[in-house]
C-alpha cells in the first residue's frame, strides 16, 4: 500500500512540476517538431512495443510487477534527450498535449465503458457451441458501429468467455472476437471507431460511412466462414475428450437465459451519448467553439472534452454505486485489465510523440497517390500507431493533393474523392485488428481473457494469426475496391 501511495505521489509530483514549468516557460510558438526530429527518435517507441512483445514471454513475473516502470522508462528515454534539445517549454507542451488531448480522453472512455459493461451479466444455460458463438460474434459486430468497438467488446466479451468456459481450446474465439467486434464491426458510423469520429468532426457526413457496408459484409462473411471451420474442429476435439457444453444434473432443468444489471445499459448509452455530444456542442453554442477551453502550458483542452469526460465519469460512478457487488463478482469483474491498459498506454502515447510528429510533417511526401496506397499506408501505420491521428494525416494528405474522382466529399480540410476517403477509413478501422495495440479495445479484451485463465497468443503470436487470416482478406479488399 505504501509503495502504491509513493508511486501515485511521484506521478502527481511529476505532473505538478510539468504544469509549473509550463507557467514559467517562455511564451514562444511551438513549431512543427516533425520537421526536425530524427527518425531514430522513434527508437523508444519500438522499444516499448518490443517490451510488450518479449517480456511476457521471457520474464512474465517481472513484467507483471514492473509494467508501469518499464513504460515510464521508455517514455523518459525519449523525453529527457528531447527536453535537452528543444527546451523545457517544448517538452512540457508536447507532454501536456499528448496527456490532455489524447491519453486522458482515451483512458477515461475505456474506463467508463469497462465499468458500465462490467455490471451487465448474461446468466443462464448458454452452450458455447459453434452456432452460439457465431450468433454472439455477429451481435457484437452489429453493435460495434452503434455503441463503439470498445462498448460492444466490453458488453460481449464476458458472455462469450462464460459460455465457452467448458472448453480448453478457446483462444481462437477471442482472436476472431478482436477481429470482428473490436475492429471491423465499427466501420459504419462515426460512433463506431475514433478515426471515423474525427472525420465527422471535419464535416464528413454522419451516414457517409454506411458506404463501407459492402466491405463490412464481405470481410465479416469470410471471417465467419473461417471461424466456423476453426471452431467446429475445436469442438470435435473437446467432445472427443469427454467435455460437454452444458452439464445439467439429472432431473434439473436448464437455467433460463436472463440479463442482470441491465440498468447499466443506461450508463453505456450515457457514455456513447457523451462522445456524440462532444461533436455536436460546437454547433450548439459558441462557448464550445474550436479554441475554447482551459489552457495549461500553452495546451488548450476543449470544453467539449471536459464535458465528455465529466459525463463519462458520472456514468461510471453511478454504475459502480447502483450495481450489486454479487453481480460484478459473478462477472469476475476486477480493475486489473483497465489498470494494465492504463500503465502500458501511457508509455505508448509518450513514445509515439515523435512517430506521429514525423508522420504529420512528412505525410504529403510519402508518394501516396492511389487508393490502394492510401488503404495500405493508413492501415499499416494504424496497426501500431494511434489510428485516429493516422487517419487524420492521410485524410489531410488526400484533401491537399489535388486528387480527382467521382463523388467528391467536402470536408473542412478540403474535398476528397469518395474512393480515397473509403480507402483511408477502411485502412484505419480494419487494420487496427492487426496487432494488440492497433485499436483501444484489443489489449483490454486480451487482458480480460487472460484474467479468465485463457492462454492468449503473444504479441507476435497474435500477429501470426492476423497475417495469415486478415492480410489475405485485405488483399481481396484492395483488388475488389481500391485498384
Amino acid at each position: 500500500m505504501k509503495k502504491n501511495i509513493l508511486r501515485i505521489g511521484l506521478m502527481t509530483l511529476l505532473l505538478l512540476i510539468l504544469s509549473a514549468s509550463a507557467v514559467f516557460a517562455e511564451s514562444e510558438g511551438h513549431h512543427n517538431i516533425g520537421e526536425t526530429l530524427p527518425i531514430w527518435s522513434c527508437i523508444p517507441f519500438v522499444g516499448m512495443l518490443l517490451s510488450i512483445a518479449i517480456f511476457p514471454l521471457v520474464k512474465p513475473e517481472f513484467w507483471e510487477r514492473n509494467q508501469l516502470k518499464i513504460a515510464l522508462m521508455w517514455g523518459l528515454i525519449f523525453l529527457i534527450p528531447f527536453g535537452i534539445a528543444y527546451g523545457i517549454g517544448e517538452l512540457t507542451f508536447q507532454v501536456l498535449e499528448i496527456i490532455l488531448l489524447d491519453y486522458l480522453p482515451f483512458i477515461v472512455l475505456l474506463f467508463g465503458l469497462f465499468v458500465a459493461a462490467g455490471g451487465i451479466v448474461l446468466k443462464g444455460s448458454i452452450a458455447g457451441t459453434t452456432k452460439t458463438n457465431v450468433i454472439m460474434l455477429l451481435i457484437g459486430t452489429a453493435l460495434a458501429s452503434w455503441v463503439g468497438t470498445t462498448g460492444a467488446a466490453m458488453l460481449m466479451i464476458r458472455p462469450i468467455i462464460r459460455s465457452n468456459a467448458w472448453r480448453q481450446r478457446k483462444a481462437h474465439i477471442i482472436i476472431f472476437f478482436i477481429f470482428m467486434v473490436a475492429n471491423i464491426g465499427g466501420c459504419l458510423t462515426p460512433v463506431g471507431d475514433p478515426p471515423l469520429f474525427l472525420g465527422f468532426l471535419r464535416a464528413v457526413p454522419f451516414f457517409w460511412t454506411m458506404k463501407l457496408l459492402p466491405l463490412l459484409l464481405f470481410n465479416i462473411g469470410i471471417l465467419t466462414v473461417l471461424f466456423i471451420i476453426f471452431d467446429r474442429r475445436a469442438v470435435k476435439k473437446e467432445l472427443a475428450q469427454g467435455r460437454s457444453p452444458i452439464n445439467v444434473p439429472e432431473g434439473e432443468a436448464k437455467e433460463p437465459i436472463r440479463v442482470e444489471g441491465a440498468h447499466n445499459l443506461i450508463f453505456v448509452a450515457m457514455i456513447v451519448g457523451a462522445v456524440i455530444l462532444s461533436g455536436l456542442l460546437p454547433s450548439i453554442s459558441s462557448v464550445f467553439a474550436d479554441g475554447n477551453g482551459f489552457t495549461v502550458g500553452g495546451v488548450t483542452m476543449p470544453w467539449t472534452s471536459v464535458v465528455e469526460i465529466i459525463i463519462i465519469l458520472i456514468a461510471a460512478f453511478l454504475s459502480l454505486k447502483t450495481t450489486k457487488k454479487e453481480t460484478r463478482e459473478f462477472n469476475n469483474f476486477t480493475f486489473a485489465p483497465i489498470a494494465e491498459v492504463a500503465k502500458l498506454f501511457i508509455g505508448i502515447f509518450l513514445t509515439m510523440i515523435p512517430a506521429l510528429a514525423i508522420l504529420k510533417a512528412n505525410g504529403s511526401e510519402l508518394g501516396v497517390t492511389e487508393p490502394w496506397q492510401f488503404f495500405w499506408m493508413t492501415g499499416a501505420l494504424s496497426s501500431f500507431l494511434d489510428n485516429a491521428p493516422t487517419y487524420l494525416v492521410f485524410l489531410t494528405t488526400a484533401a491537399s493533393s489535388g486528387l480527382t474522382g467521382s463523388g467528391m466529399v467536402a470536408t473542412t480540410v478540403g474535398a476528397v474523392p469518395q474512393i480515397y476517403l473509403m480507402a483511408v477509413s477502411a485502412g484505419a478501422v480494419f487494420m487496427g485488428a492487426n496487432t494488440y495495440i492497433g485499436n483501444a479495445p484489443n489489449f483490454m479484451v486480451k487482458s480480460i481473457a487472460e484474467e479468465n485463465k485463457i492462454k492468449m497468443p503473444s504479441f507476435f503470436g497474435y500477429m501470426g494469426w492476423s497475417v495469415c487470416i486478415l492480410i489475405p482478406i485485405f488483399l481481396l479488399d484492395m483488388v475488389i475496391w481500391f485498384l
